[in-house]
């Protein structure tokens, strides 16, 4: 199980150099302050710009804030305290502000049932990633994020719901 973790790391380090996401902005929702502190490093090593929030409420109070296009995607922790992932995803997704339906939310938690993933699905994210993180999945799941906001942005339509990481 070591060499594995080891593997992963030496992979997940040698991934920013594979990735490059200069002028991608994401929220980070992630109470958890070491897991905020590594998530944002990884991110940034793959010049990711990042915000970040403790909770549901300030990540809501963010997105609601920012002005169009600002956010590429939100990355949304489910379990915190104040206000949880999937009422903050329900809240963004019934606001008015223009990219409330089209911002790609990726679920981040420890619970990894099929149960757990069709409530995130349902509670209008767009794809559920399981704790503990793999960044090398992370980046790879924000490439297609990425690429395919781009796709249907520019052909005026909705990011794809139902995407899930590997």
């Amino acid at each position: 199980m070591s060499v594995d973790k080891e593997v992963q790391t030496k992979t997940a380090l040698a991934a920013p150099d594979m990735y490059d996401f200069t002028g991608k902005r994401v929220l980070l929702v992630e109470d958890n302050v070491f897991n905020q502190e590594v998530a944002q490093e990884f991110l940034s090593m793959a010049h990711v710009e990042t915000d970040t929030a403790e909770n549901g409420q300030i990540a809501v109070k963010k997105f609601f804030e920012s002005p169009v296009g600002y956010y590429d995607a939100i990355l949304m922790d489910i379990q915190m305290p104040v206000m949880n992932g999937y009422e903050a995803t329900k809240k963004i997704r019934a606001s008015s502000h223009p990219d409330a339906v089209s911002v790609p939310i990726i679920a981040m938690t420890a619970n990894a049932f099929t149960e757990d993933v069709s409530l995130s699905l349902s509670a209008g994210m767009n794809a559920h990633l399981s704790k503990p993180l793999d960044m090398l999945c992370i980046y790879k799941l924000l490439e297609q994020t990425f690429k395919g906001k781009e796709k249907t942005s520019s052909n005026d339509k909705n990011f794809e719901k139902g995407a899930k990481s590997e």
